[in-house]
C-alpha cells in the first residue's frame, strides 16, 4: 500500500515510524517531512499541505492508495474533502467534521444538544461583554480562543486580573470569538477512539503536561510530554465516557449528515460527578501520539485503512504490556522565542526512540530549528522505569540549547509507588 503522510512534527514522525513497520506497507512519502522522517521513506518539502486541490492532485499523480493527515490544520482547510473527491482514502475527517475543533462554540453546542456532560460556557465576540461576565462569575475560569491555537489558546485563570488580560490579548486580534467556561476540577486525561460514522473503536488514555515548568508551572505550551496508558482511566470509566460523550456525539454528527471520520480525542475531566468534556481534537495528541505508537502492538497501517474505508467494525486493537513516557526536548525560550541553529548530536545509541520535530539538516550538521525540537520516547515494564530510561537517553544527548520537564508523568509515579509501599 502506498501512502502520503502529511505534517512534519513529532506525532507525524511517530506515525510513520509506525507505519513503517507494517508489512503492508509499499512506500511511504511524507509531506513536508523532517530529517527524522526522511530516513523512513521519501519526503516531498515543497508540498502545500493547507492546499486542498493541490494534496489531492499530488496523491493522485503518484496513485498514492492511502492519504493520512496528521495536524489539524489541513483537515480544516478542507483537505480530506479534496482528497476523497479525487477518489482516494483518507485517514482524517471532513472540514464540517473537523468544526469539533475548528470551534470551541461548535462543540459546547453539540454537546447541549446531545446532553453531553461539559462545564458551563458562554461566547463571546466583543471585549466588554466577555470582561463583564468573568467579573460577574469570578475567578478561577477558564479562557479559550474559539479557534484553532496549536494547543495554546487556553488560560485557566485562577485570578480575576488573569482572566481580565487572557480576555484582552485575545481580542486584540481582529475577529476574534471567545469561549469563557467555569473551571471543572478533577484530573485531565487524553481519550482517543477510531471512529467512523457511528462506528468506534477506543485505543487508551494519556496524560499530557501542558506547562513550560515542572510542577506544572509556566506558560501553556503545545505539550512537554505524555505518558500512557493513564491508570486513572480506569474501564469502568472509559466505558461510561463512550456511552455519555463519544456514541453522543457520533450520532449527532452523523444525524447531522457531517459523520465523523477519523481519530477522535477527546480531553475530559475527571470530576466527582464523572468524565466531562473539555474538548475535542480531530486529530492525534502530540505528544500523546508519540507515547501510544511506543505501545501499539496492532498494525497501524490495517487499522487507519480501516476507519478510512468504513471497515472500522469489529476491529481489534492490541497492546503491548507496561508504559511509555514521551518527554518533548524543546529550543531554549520555548513558546517565546525560542533558540535555533543548535547542533545536535547523540541521537543514535542514547537507548531511546527519539521523534524529530522542529529539526533541519544544515550543511551536514542536524540542528534545531526551534520550537519543540524532539521527543524521547521510551517503554517499560513500569513508568518508573520507562522514566529512568527517557531521562538517562536525554543526558546522553548533546543539544545545547535544550529544555525539559524532568517531571512527565509525576501523578501517576506518585501512583506506582504508593502502590509499592502499600
Amino acid at each position: 500500500m502506498r501512502v502520503l503522510l502529511l505534517g512534519s512534527g513529532g506525532r507525524e514522525h511517530a506515525l510513520a515510524w509506525k507505519l513503517a513497520q507494517s508489512p503492508r506497507l509499499g512506500w511511504l512519502l511524507s509531506a513536508p517531512g523532517n530529517p527524522g522522517m526522511a530516513a523512513l521513506g521519501m519526503v516531498e518539502p515543497g508540498l502545500d499541505i493547507l492546499d486542498p486541490e493541490a494534496v489531492a492532485r499530488f496523491a493522485r499523480d503518484r496513485g498514492v492508495d492511502l492519504v493520512v493527515v496528521g495536524p489539524e490544520a489541513p483537515l480544516v482547510a478542507g483537505v480530506a474533502d479534496a482528497v476523497l473527491a479525487a477518489g482516494i482514502p483518507v485517514f482524517g475527517p471532513s472540514a464540517a467534521a473537523a468544526r469539533l475543533e475548528a470551534s470551541k462554540a461548535f462543540t459546547k453546542a453539540l454537546c447541549d444538544e446531545a446532553g453531553i456532560p461539559t462545564a458551563a460556557w458562554a461566547r463571546f465576540d466583543a471585549l466588554a461583554p466577555a470582561l463583564a461576565h468573568v467579573r460577574r462569575c469570578g475567578a478561577p475560569i477558564v479562557v479559550k480562543a474559539d479557534g484553532l491555537a496549536a494547543g495554546k489558546g487556553v488560560t485557566v485563570a485562577a485570578t480575576l486580573a488573569e482572566a481580565e488580560a487572557a480576555l484582552e490579548a485575545l481580542f486584540a486580534s481582529p475577529g476574534a470569538g471567545v469561549v469563557i467556561e467555569e473551571c471543572l476540577a478533577g484530573e485531565e486525561v487524553s481519550f482517543f477512539v477510531l471512529a467512523h460514522g457511528t462506528d468506534a473503536v477506543p485505543l487508551l488514555a494519556a496524560q499530557d503536561h501542558k506547562r513550560l515548568g515542572e510542577g506544572d508551572t509556566g506558560p501553556n505550551t503545545g505539550g512537554m510530554g505524555a505518558y500512557a496508558p493513564a491508570a486513572v482511566f480506569t474501564p469502568a470509566l472509559a466505558a461510561e465516557t463512550m456511552e455519555r460523550i463519544i456514541r453522543p456525539t457520533l450520532a449527532t454528527m452523523a444525524a447531522r449528515g457531517t459523520p465523523f471520520s477519523g481519530v477522535l480525542f477527546a480531553g475530559l475531566m475527571l470530576t466527582a460527578e464523572g468524565p466531562k468534556l473539555v474538548e475535542y481534537n480531530v486529530r492525534f495528541g502530540d505528544p500523546e501520539c508519540q507515547a501510544l505508537m511506543l505501545l501499539l502492538e496492532s498494525d497501524l497501517l490495517s487499522l487507519l485503512h480501516a476507519t478510512a474505508t468504513g471497515h472500522l467494525a469489529g476491529a481489534e486493537v492490541l497492546w503491548k504490556p507496561g508504559k511509555a513516557i514521551a518527554v518533548v526536548v524543546a529550543a531554549r525560550g520555548y513558546p517565546g522565542a525560542p533558540a535555533a541553529g543548535g547542533e545536535i548530536s547523540g541521537l543514535e545509541g542514547c537507548g531511546a526512540t527519539v521523534f524529530h520535530a522542529g529539526t533541519r539538516r544544515e550543511r551536514g550538521r542536524l540542528v534545531a530549528a526551534g520550537g519543540r525540537v524532539l521527543t524521547v520516547g521510551t517503554h517499560a515494564p513500569t513508568l518508573a522505569q520507562a522514566a529512568q530510561q527517557a531521562y538517562a537517553a536525554i543526558e546522553r544527548i548533546s543539544f545545547a540549547d535544550a529544555c525539559f520537564r524532568r517531571d512527565i508523568g509525576w501523578r501517576e509515579l506518585a501512583r506506582e509507588a504508593g502502590g509499592r509501599s502499600a
